[in-house]
């Protein structure tokens, strides 16, 4: 089977969230299939990493955009009822290559990860499609309106609302709709579109985040995330200001490891916190979690799977986190994680176990375990086989639509 793969961020090399999940899929339907891939490509790093992705595709094209292109394509789209992160993501580059490569090859089946990216096939009939939304996208702007000051909060708002329209109206362009989550599915489902839907999980790569060998310390915790990311940066802002003090007080020797890319001024300043370290980008994150005692992760703001709990458990380093940011993960709150909303529950959390060796012992191996039999890429990618067959099942029960030769010009 020919399979057109379209994805909003360059898959390789798979370091990041945004890029572990379409990696993982083009790498396993590459296995059985001929799949062409497309993306766009933004720092010229990622454009001359392109070739990376080569062993993994039968051909891939791509464009490289830019700000203040980009930019001013959002801004563009502000009065009009399209959203503007939309505008971000569209190249008309891609575009052509995109219609080209539908007019020049016959496809048995296109393929979408994330909504933004889309628009370049919504028109095509004739060809099955499936749509991964991933997260959705517009749940993550309005959780933005609550947390952004007045007037951002509006306009995290409105793109928000614009947002979930576009959305509804995308689903129905497609033959199948998918979701990392099932509470990100159930948002999908709640549109009332009529198309046919599903999700599969993320997974983790087990074998490379494996249990270290050397001893952890028995005062050490680690927060690991990218930190020009918002959610992540108000995550930190918050555990620093209003649950670090309340664990130091009763374990003064606690030390916090803030590991992640490109954080910005504010993030560098926690650094002057006492016990608190402020990495910035390290070549591996797993040393950092290996001598943790636990990780941390009190997300208030958190959409499908947070890949740093999968890889942070697969270590065997319990995790303390978020309820919202428990919702992606596939693992039950007391047993494989320990789960609080609120600073005095994080802190009693982290407390419990940095005091208790045995019960670290213990989330440890459950998580371990719980990673091993639920968050396995294999199982995750025999539940994409099942939706693609089940897409192709449904498409041959309808008559066949004419090909449309081009992509959305929106």
């Amino acid at each position: 089977m020919k399979i057109l793969y379209v994805c909003h961020r360059f898959p390789f090399p798979p370091k990041r969230g945004g890029k572990i999940r379409p990696f993982n899929m083009i790498r396993h339907l590459a296995r059985s299939h001929e799949v062409v891939v497309a993306w766009l490509a933004r720092p010229d790093a990622e454009a001359k990493e392109a070739e990376g992705i080569a062993p993994y595709c039968a051909r891939f094209m791509f464009s490289r955009v830019a700000n203040p292109m980009q930019s001013l394509r959002m801004v563009a789209r502000l009065p009009t009822p399209a959203p503007s992160s939309m505008g971000f993501f569209y190249s008309a580059s891609l575009r052509r290559q995109i219609a080209r490569a539908l007019r020049e090859q016959a496809f048995d089946l296109i393929f979408v990860h994330c909504s933004s990216v889309a628009q370049y096939v919504a028109q095509v009939r004739g060809i099955p499609k499936i749509l991964d939304f991933g997260d959705m996208d517009s749940q993550k702007w309005l959780e933005y309106a609550r947390y952004k000051p007045f007037p951002l909060s509006t306009g995290y708002w409105f793109e928000g609302m614009k947002m979930a329209r576009e959305e509804r109206r995308l689903a129905r362009m497609f033959d199948m709709c998918t979701a990392t989550t099932r509470a990100e599915w159930e948002t999908l489902e709640s549109y009332g579109t009529g198309v046919a839907s599903a999700w599969f999980p993320n997974g983790v790569d087990s074998d490379y985040f494996a249990p270290g060998s050397d001893p952890y310390d028995a005062d050490t915790i680690c927060f690991v995330g990218r930190m020009d990311y918002y959610p992540n940066q108000e995550c930190m802002f918050n555990f620093c200001a209003n649950t670090l003090p309340r664990i130091r007080e009763r374990r003064p020797g606690v030390k916090l490891l803030i590991v992640g890319a490109d954080p910005s001024p504010a993030v560098r300043r926690l650094g002057d916190i006492p016990g608190v370290t402020v990495t910035g980008s390290v070549a591996d994150v797993r040393p950092y979690v290996h001598r943790s005692a636990l990780m941390v992760a009190p997300l208030n703001i958190a959409r499908g799977t947070q890949n740093k709990l999968l890889e942070a458990m697969a270590m065997g380093v319990p995790v303390v986190t978020s309820r919202v940011a428990a919702g992606g993960v596939d693992a039950a709150a007391g047993e494989h994680f320990l789960v609080g909303a609120q600073p005095h529950e994080y802190a009693e959390g982290v407390l419990s176990i940095l005091g208790d060796p045995a019960l670290r012992s213990r989330l440890a191996e459950a998580g371990r375990a719980r990673m091993l039999s639920h968050h396995a890429w294999p199982r995750s990618m025999q539940r994409l086989d099942g939706i693609i067959d089940r897409c192709l099942g449904v498409r041959q029960a309808r008559p066949r639509d004419s090909l449309v030769q081009g992509a959305s010009a929106s």
